[in-house]
């Protein structure tokens, strides 16, 4: 016991004060919020082109929807250029889209819109210019031919427009509650989507870190003959459970930084947004509360998904010789890590689909999907304790194999290990 508190303390201490550590643990968090944040300020005040309605209107529908459309769009910018209404036949669009062409290329015009038989069935309106790509630009351009297509059927068939405008114009929100074994919980199904994703995320993206550091300190160690004295009077298992939990518990001091560095910023983030000119509704949202039960599942899952895939990590280690054969070794553990991103999305879509719940009880998955399904719906406590079970049982099998590669592949040097070799190696352990 008490060489395994001199490997873990020496994982541990080795890893907390490093200045990569540090900066990695006290700017991380103000780098996500600016990542969180700046999308948000960007999109309130990017505002569409000044000169959007400097185009050509190739009316080819034999109506009067591209005069519809130009006055729809003066509207929209009564300071712009007023857009160029050009009549044309089915015949001509192609030679006047040539010349519209020549003149956006002259920078003339900033583009031109096609309305043609498709447009007055509904179908289709077709834009080409240099803002093709911008997105506001070109919604502004749809909502003006779609408001003036209709405010013409309506007078076709004898509707007030301004009626039907007074009838269905409303901005209707939509507020969701979740409700969990307690009762109402306050939040809202996209709330619980953000929330549930940022939990499989940093699951994920700390399994897979600091796996990856475990599988380069256990290679760097072998290959600079360190190995050789350290196991000299330490037991290889000792050796590697106090790697596995002193790593581990670097991950899961830098997680509670973060949590707390992240709270403090949520806290201020009223006063920060409203500086930053976001309307105060962004500023509003309430965070999902987070029962002590499940917070304590999610940690186990946490714990258990780091020992399986680290104990993983550094048999691959202990496998190889250098940096090459370690990434092609490791990426068949990659891959395991990496199916649980697969079905995120899918899970976050339907969390009490067939599909989430086979893959939340997976082993190599359910340290990340069962936290999303948990944060996205009520699962069972039952299923909750029977998938923990089920991952530390596999937590124990993955520690049972890799000890043994790793007593005997710490010390062998050479040429990368076959499957069968790892068969032996396990036996002969």
């Amino acid at each position: 016991m008490d060489k395994l508190l001199v490997v873990f303390k020496r994982e541990y201490l080795e890893r907390v004060r490093s200045k990569w550590f540090l900066v990695a643990t006290f700017l991380g968090p103000l780098f996500f919020g600016v990542l969180a944040i700046l999308p948000a300020v960007l999109a309130a005040r990017t505002k569409g082109s000044t000169d959007l309605t400097n185009i050509a209107i190739i009316d080819a529908t034999n109506s009067e929807l591209g005069a519809r459309v130009a006055t729809s769009l003066s509207r929209l910018a009564p300071n712009g250029p007023a857009p160029q209404l050009r009549k044309t036949v089915v015949s001509a669009i192609t030679s006047a889209e040539s010349l519209a062409t020549k003149e956006v290329v002259e920078q003339k015009l900033k583009g031109y819109l096609v309305l043609d038989a498709s447009t007055i069935a509904g179908q289709r309106v077709r834009y080409a210019g240099r803002n093709a790509s911008t997105l506001r630009d070109v919604e502004s351009l749809s909502r003006a031919v779609r408001s003036s297509l209709l405010n013409m059927r309506f007078e076709n068939e004898g509707i007030s427009p301004e009626r039907v405008m007074t009838l269905t114009a409303m901005n209707l929100e939509t507020r969701t509650e979740k409700i969990g074994d307690r009762g109402r919980e306050g939040t809202g199904g996209l709330v619980n989507l953000f929330f549930g994703y940022a939990i499989a995320f940093l699951l994920y993206m700390m399994i897979a870190l600091y796996g990856q550091n475990i599988l380069r300190g256990v290679m760097e160690e072998k290959t600079t003959r360190v190995a050789e004295v350290v196991v000299s009077s330490v037991r290889t298992d000792i050796l590697l459970a106090g790697k596995v939990l002193g790593v581990g518990s670097v991950a899961l001091t830098q997680v509670f930084v973060w949590i707390a560095i992240g709270v403090t910023l949520y806290s201020q983030r009223g006063a920060l947004l409203m500086k930053l000119g976001v309307p105060a509704e962004a500023a509003v949202t309430k965070l999902p509360t987070v029962d002590p039960g499940v917070g304590i599942a999610l940690l186990l899952f946490f714990i258990f998904g780091f020992i399986f895939y680290a104990a993983l990590f550094a048999a691959v280690g202990a496998m190889v010789n250098n940096q090459e054969d370690a990434q092609q070794a490791a990426m068949p553990v990659m891959l395991l890590l990496i199916t649980s991103i697969v079905f995120m999305n899918p899970t976050l879509l339907n969390p009490s689909s067939t599909m989430a719940k086979v893959t939340s009880w997976l082993p190599w998955s359910a340290p990340i999907l069962m936290p999303l399904r948990m944060a996205m719906s009520s699962v069972p406590w039952s299923e909750v304790i029977a998938v923990l079970i089920g991952v530390a049982l596999s937590c124990a099998v993955a520690i049972w194999i890799s000890a043994r590669i790793y007593r005997v592949g710490l010390l062998m040097y050479g040429k990368r290990p076959t499957v069968g070799e790892l068969v032996r190696w396990v036996r002969a352990a």
